[in-house]
């Protein structure tokens, strides 16, 4: 039974190393995430599957981790997405790209930030200075008086322009800046919950 085990682990061992080998070719690999890492190599990034067969070419300048099956890449200044297939799908038009979540995504043409689905199409028009990811249903937007609100995914401001930052909601609560030296938790509402400590 002992060689019997001792024979397992070997087995496991080998096998992860064999795994891992294809890692060395490049200066860095990422995390497996939908079936893909990012890899790169020489300033340029791509991504491969499990076994190390590279996926998409190493022929980005940047990129993100997949989220929801997409994942965010730039070239010459412009971000757009591709799919868990290496597709285009979004073109790269882009000054600014962030992850999907929630199957929306920030977006920005250089001048205002917007949101997208997951076909490319602007569903939040352009229209906020800076904005994060939607979580819980709702994503901290900057308004033009350079203060952080909250909108929801039908484009409503349901938590108005009013903190010097917001981050995005985690558990049904958000951290806020008030003022300079005033943080604190709100929930859905708005409304204070707690003091941050």
């Amino acid at each position: 039974m002992k060689k019997l085990f001792l024979a397992g682990i070997a087995f496991f061992l080998l096998q992860d190393g064999i795994a891992q080998t294809w890692t060395k070719q490049y200066d860095f690999v990422d995390q497996c995430i939908c079936g893909l890492s990012q890899v790169g190599k020489g300033g340029k990034i791509g991504y491969a599957d499990k076994d190390g067969k590279l996926i998409v070419e190493l022929t980005y300048d940047e990129g993100t981790m997949f989220s929801e099956g997409y994942a965010c890449v730039k070239a010459n200044g412009k971000w757009g997405y591709i799919d868990s297939l290496g597709k285009l799908v979004v073109p790269l038009k882009y000054n600014d790209a962030m992850s999907f979540h929630e199957g929306l995504a920030a977006v920005s043409n250089g001048e205002h930030y917007g949101f997208i689905n997951t076909s490319g199409k602007e569903v939040i028009t352009m229209r906020f200075d800076n904005a994060k990811s939607f979580t819980d249903g709702l994503a901290p937007v900057m308004c033009d008086s350079g203060k952080w609100g909250y909108i929801d995914t039908n484009n409503r401001l349901v938590i108005p322009c009013k903190f010097l930052m917001a981050d995005t909601f985690d558990g049904g609560i958000a951290r806020v800046m008030a003022d300079a030296t005033t943080l604190y938790y709100i929930d859905k509402t708005g409304k204070k919950v707690k003091d941050v400590e």
